[in-house]
């Protein structure tokens, strides 16, 4: 029961401010004076994917060096291993960069 009354008052928190964000004038447009709130945003952004690429990173690279340190015949193929998922940790940090620029340019 509790836990029914909890998911209802989270529905009723989440779909309260509605209308306000429907309440718009005909005349503006949605990017119109929110600058401001694009660069917060973006710079947001950007904070948490250098905190998760970066952890991402350590946790890779560790992972790594028990692999290697554990099995050392194999570790050219954990090399290998450890570089491609680097490549992919560090383009999504990229293309979090890559999307805060977009935001910037377009408020």
């Amino acid at each position: 029961m509790k836990k029914v009354m909890f998911v209802m008052i989270v529905l009723v928190a989440v779909i309260m401010p509605a209308p306000a964000a429907f309440a718009q004038g005909a005349g503006a447009t949605p990017l119109s004076g929110h600058a401001g709130t694009f660069a917060i945003a973006a710079g947001f952004g950007m904070a948490l994917a250098a905190f998760a690429g970066a952890f991402g990173h350590g946790k890779i690279a560790g992972a790594a060096c028990e692999g290697m340190a554990r099995n050392p015949g194999a570790a050219g193929a954990i090399r290998a291993a450890m570089i491609l998922g680097l490549v992919f940790v560090e383009t999504l940090s990229l293309l979090t960069f890559v999307v805060a620029i977009t935001l910037l340019l377009k408020g």
